[in-house]
């Protein structure tokens, strides 16, 4: 009996791949539960590099997303894939010739300068070494310094938040609200404008600290989980956020990139 071979598609570029990659995985999740076999093939330098790339994907039966800057590359890929009957997409090609009409300028079909080491890069850096070294309250010094300062109670998304908004090179610092603890004075001494309160919904968070709970080995019915301490826990965040007078955002159903995209949103409206 012939083995059935599963489909891949191959993200080729003339650089590392990232953008196609992330562009495939987007779209591919859509077709879940169905898993999409993504294979990256980077740094394509020349027509030999295509060549064997097209026989890998004819073994496969596969199809190619690709995003290639180097014209002669990208057009050789393309008449390959049309001779060989495989489906392809180009990402960048239509993009491209799309700004170099509208800004009445060529390209320069470099491949890589998105990942240059410019300055934008050691900001990231910078903002990422931040947002570790004021995380979770550990130096509220940080809520000085800091672009953007989350506060919340316990598993509210605060460092997730912190990592991927250093990733767009703002300096986060976060700070848990506890009860039985008095939360830091710098809060009430900076602007209210770079504080993000994040709420979150009482059943939702029951959940997520039962499943953290379990995750670490420990009963789900500690009180770490209890509804009636997440209540206090989410009353006394509501006053301190009311008393700081900063925007607070519910975090009940929603992705740490939308949250993000409405934290940054609301820090340019400012």
């Amino acid at each position: 009996m012939e083995t059935k071979v599963k489909p891949v598609i191959f993200v080729a570029s003339d650089s590392a791949g990232d953008t196609g990659e992330a562009a495939v995985r987007a779209a591919a999740v859509q077709f879940e539960p169905l898993h999409v076999e993504i294979r990256r093939v980077p740094f394509l330098h020349d027509t030999s590099d295509i060549d064997r790339l097209i026989l890998h994907v004819l073994e496969r039966k596969g199809a190619i997303v690709f995003t290639l800057v180097l014209p002669e590359l990208r057009d050789y890929l393309i008449l390959e894939c049309e001779r060989k009957g495989i489906l392809y997409i180009d990402l960048l090609g239509p993009i491209i010739r799309t700004l170099e009409s509208t800004l009445n300028q060529e390209a320069r079909h470099e491949p890589g300068m998105i990942h240059r080491l410019d300055e934008d890069y050691f900001k990231k850096v910078e903002a990422v070494e931040f947002a570790v070294k004021y995380d979770d309250g550990r130096d509220f010094n940080g809520v000085l310094q800091a672009d953007i300062v989350l506060v919340g109670v316990s598993r509210t998304s605060k460092t997730p938040l912190s990592m991927y908004l250093a990733h767009k090179t703002y300096k986060v610092a976060n700070v848990p609200l506890v009860p039985e603890i008095a939360p830091p004075e710098q809060l009430f001494t900076v602007s209210p404008n770079k504080i993000i309160g994040l709420r979150i919904d009482p059943l939702k968070l029951n959940a997520i600290r039962t499943e953290r709970l379990k995750a670490l080995g420990l009963p789900g019915n500690a009180t770490y989980a209890n509804t009636e301490r997440i209540l206090k826990e989410l009353e006394f965040a509501d006053q301190i956020m009311k008393r700081i007078g900063c925007e607070v955002i519910d975090v009940s159903n929603r992705a740490v990139e939308e949250t993000a995209s409405m934290i940054i949103d609301f820090l340019r409206s400012r």
